[in-house]
């Protein structure tokens, strides 16, 4: 009697995955240069002893970071979904780390299921460098930035525009309509963050609007000029664009997630630098 053999089913897995992008040119693979996408698509060829390909949620820039990015690859196998973030992190450079994976739906997309995406951008504007958040952050020193003026400035944003003055030339995108769903300017300490929720991001938006927000909290652009500028399109003013390494992929939101916040919501955590404490009690010394 033949033994009958069932085909292995094809799963979907989702991943939440972290990386530091100072070594990335960015998520996207390719070539001649080290992407995200690439480095764990080959990690998962080798373990599948096949190529596949993983879709993620969004394409960030070269040296932009991300605490929770979303993707998903499609494997057939025996391996359970739940058990790939602990394999992956067995053979994935340091500056990769997969916080937890899980099974979905086959109709599921990491990129067109998602609902919204958020980034954040801090800015250190204490006197002295500090190397500890030198790759996380934006030493600005030049001039005190006014952290009440950058959230007027955002305000106006909220809602469907389109945001062509915040759209690099060299994009594939035919259109600059966004959908921005939260704006958010808070100060901790010496480090001012800028957050910004939207169903999707242009090509360079932040950095460009990041850039541009500096100028309203110094006081050189006023909330007129700002809200006008992007209102009528005015991009050939728009000439600097906040560094790389101060931008974070914060989060990506889902109708239908299967991870528990503590995974994905905030994981990036919040620099605190507080003034030194000196001790002027004498120590006792026994002979």
């Amino acid at each position: 009697m033949l033994e009958s053999h069932q085909p292995t089913p094809k799963q979907r897995v989702a991943l939440v995955i972290q990386y530091l992008g100072t070594h990335f040119h960015g998520w996207q693979r390719q070539p001649h240069h080290r992407s995200v996408q690439e480095e764990v698509e080959k990690v998962l060829a080798n373990l599948l002893g096949y190529s596949v390909t993983l879709h993620g949620a969004g394409r960030t820039d070269s040296g932009v970071h991300a605490a929770a990015q979303v993707a998903h690859f499609d494997a057939t196998g025996k391996i359970p979904a739940h058990k790939w973030a602990t394999i992956l992190n067995s053979y994935l450079p340091e500056d990769i780390l997969i916080l937890a994976s899980a099974s979905v739906s086959e109709t599921w997309h990491a990129r067109f299921s998602a609902v919204y995406r958020r980034y954040r951008y801090t800015i250190y504007t204490g006197e002295q460098p500090n190397l500890f958040v030198r790759r996380f952050s934006w030493h600005y020193y030049h001039a005190p930035l006014d952290e009440f003026l950058i959230q007027a400035a955002l305000k106006p944003l909220l809602g469907h525009h389109h945001l062509a003055a915040f759209h690099r030339s060299n994009s594939a995108r035919k259109h600059s309509w966004v959908e921005v769903q939260a704006v958010e300017c808070y100060r901790n300490g010496p480090f001012l963050h800028i957050e910004i929720q939207a169903n999707g991001f242009l090509y360079g938006m932040m950095r460009l609007l990041v850039g541009m927000l500096v100028q309203v909290g110094t006081g050189e652009r006023s909330l007129a000029s700002f809200t006008d500028l992007w209102k009528n399109e005015r991009r050939e003013e728009v000439k600097y664009a906040a560094p790389a390494h101060g931008l974070c992929l914060l989060r990506v939101g889902y109708p239908d997630f299967p991870f528990p916040k503590t995974v994905w919501f905030d994981t990036q955590p919040l620099f605190v630098i507080q003034s030194p404490t000196i001790n002027n009690q004498q120590s006792t010394i026994n002979n």
